[in-house]
């Protein structure tokens, strides 16, 4: 049974070893809290299982022991993994995996991906799979569009706030069923990264009304970050 799942964003800013501290790059203070309080609350149901679902290359389950290079995405940051004989995990797993042991939790965890370019349908039926018996939690990772300002990674554009409305209408009135229909071809122009998890979720909780709690949304970086829980 899934429980409650929280969404988080997933910019490399949020690792702390990315960054050189808040004091560095202070817009990240708010946003950092939110995605900890966000992860904190999942423990509060005593959960059997936490699955961090994220997007990557490509679809698949990683071992729950690795955890993110962080020297991968920046050569003067310390080295915080993988642990021996494990892969660097992709930068979203990986920041679930840190929020996970930031909070604390010792519990059992899976790492799931989902791949860039999986239809809607096949991100649903993934989401169907991680609903079985038991307390289950959900971490899912991702943002929005990456071409809010001038400023952007992809640079503005005029349809990108819209959609990124459209999500977070769907996560505050609990219709994730609407975020099935998120047009795949729009969000991949946007620069989406968070498109796939949030349909993986869709399907782990299509037959669930949550109710969900908004902690940030913002674009500080012309990435439109959410977080939130949906219970």
């Amino acid at each position: 049974m899934i429980t409650a799942a929280a969404l988080c964003a997933s910019p490399p800013l949020l690792h702390p070893d990315l960054t050189g501290g808040e004091a560095v790059v202070p817009e990240i203070g708010e946003l950092r809290a939110a995605c900890a309080q966000a992860a904190g609350r999942l423990l509060r149901d005593d959960p059997e299982v936490i699955v961090v679902v994220g997007p990557a290359a490509a679809t698949g389950e990683w071992d729950a022991a690795a955890r993110l290079d962080t020297a991968a995405f920046a050569p003067w940051a310390a080295r915080t993994g993988p642990r021996t004989g494990t892969r660097s995990l992709p930068l979203a797993l990986g920041l679930g995996a840190m929020l996970l042991d930031q909070a604390g939790y010792r519990g059992r965890r899976r790492l799931q991906a989902a791949g860039q370019d999986e239809p809607a349908a096949a991100c649903a039926k993934l989401g169907a799979g991680l609903d079985v018996a038991g307390r289950t939690a959900l971490l899912v990772m991702g943002d929005g569009s990456a071409r809010r300002s001038l400023k952007a990674p992809g640079y503005l554009d005029p349809r990108a706030a819209d959609f990124d409305a459209g999500v977070e209408r769907a996560i505050r009135a609990g219709d994730l069923g609407a975020l099935l229909r998120l047009d795949q071809a729009l969000a991949r122009d946007l620069m989406v990264t968070g498109r796939p998890a949030w349909q993986v979720m869709a399907g782990a909780m299509r037959d669930l009304a949550p109710a969900a709690e908004v902690f940030y949304r913002g674009d500080p970086f012309g990435v439109a970050y959410l977080v939130a829980t949906v219970r």
